[in-house]
């Protein structure tokens, strides 16, 4: 697409955009709430939170970002506006990660596409079974996943990767509604880096999922057993971010990163 300046408008045609100009606008952390507890399926929530108006300083910088662009893109239309989840409605793995990429979701419209955390994560999921491609360039590329879904702790490209834990409770909402949407088949939650860990935990607190005592920490690998409300089992698995500071540093290697998936893999029973 061709450059108009600013985020996309919705109802205007972009690949998987589920907004309408029709679709109710949070514009605080109290309105998140409401849209989010009354949306009743994922494409509602979907259409929602990618209108969410409720963090000033993340509005101003994802716009900002699609204004200025960056030099290989300055001929692309860039989406400028929140990330939904993405993937398989009736996942039995949910993967949770911190937000979107300036240049990456912020410009292509779907979470880690476009960027080289996505070039580290799509790949993955393919080598794991959930993608049928190991790409992910365009939110028109064909890409699907099966069997997975992944979600943003904080659904807008915020400054410096490093949203302020204001942005991160109002956001909070979106990923609570999500979770509960994709409970009824969810297996395994994989968290991407110690920011959608902490989220992840924050939300099925929320919740009143049963999370263990103390909190779990942290890292490559850790594990914990967390209990829906309805007191079954649910595996919660942390992984380094895909970030290129952990990928080309070697902190995280291909080995690794297949070794957690296929953990939750496990969860989801014989095929």
């Amino acid at each position: 697409m061709m450059g108009t300046m600013g985020a996309v408008a919705p109802g205007t045609g972009w690949p998987g955009d589920r907004a309408t100009p029709q679709t109710p606008v949070a514009r605080s952390a109290a309105g998140v709430r409401r849209l989010a507890a009354g949306s009743p399926d994922l494409l509602t929530l979907d259409a929602r939170s990618t209108v969410c108006g409720a963090c000033p300083r993340l509005v101003a910088w994802r716009e900002h970002v699609a204004d200025v662009k960056r030099r290989a893109f300055a001929d692309e239309t860039y989406w400028g506006r929140p990330a939904a989840g993405f993937g398989d409605p009736a996942a039995h793995l949910l993967v949770v990660g911190l937000a979107p990429a300036a240049h990456g979701a912020n410009r292509t419209g779907r979470l880690f596409t476009g960027d080289r955390s996505g070039d580290w994560i799509f790949a993955a999921l393919h080598r794991a079974g959930y993608a049928n491609q190991a790409e992910s360039v365009a939110a028109d590329d064909g890409l699907e996943l099966t069997g997975a879904r992944i979600v943003p702790a904080v659904r807008c490209a915020p400054p410096d990767n490093k949203p302020t834990p204001d942005e991160r409770a109002a956001c909070s909402g979106w990923l609570e509604r999500e979770i509960t949407l994709m409970e009824p088949t969810t297996t395994a939650v994989l968290a991407l880096g110690a920011v959608a860990w902490q989220a992840t935990l924050v939300a099925l607190v929320s919740l009143g999922w049963q999370v263990p005592r103390p909190r779990p920490r942290f890292g490559h690998g850790a594990e914990a057993v967390v209990r829906t409300p309805g007191g079954r089992e649910v595996l919660l698995v942390g992984s380094y971010h895909v970030s290129q500071q952990n990928t080309f540093t070697g902190r995280l290697t291909e080995a690794m990163l297949d070794d957690v998936l296929d953990r939750c893999r496990a969860t989801a029973g014989p095929a």
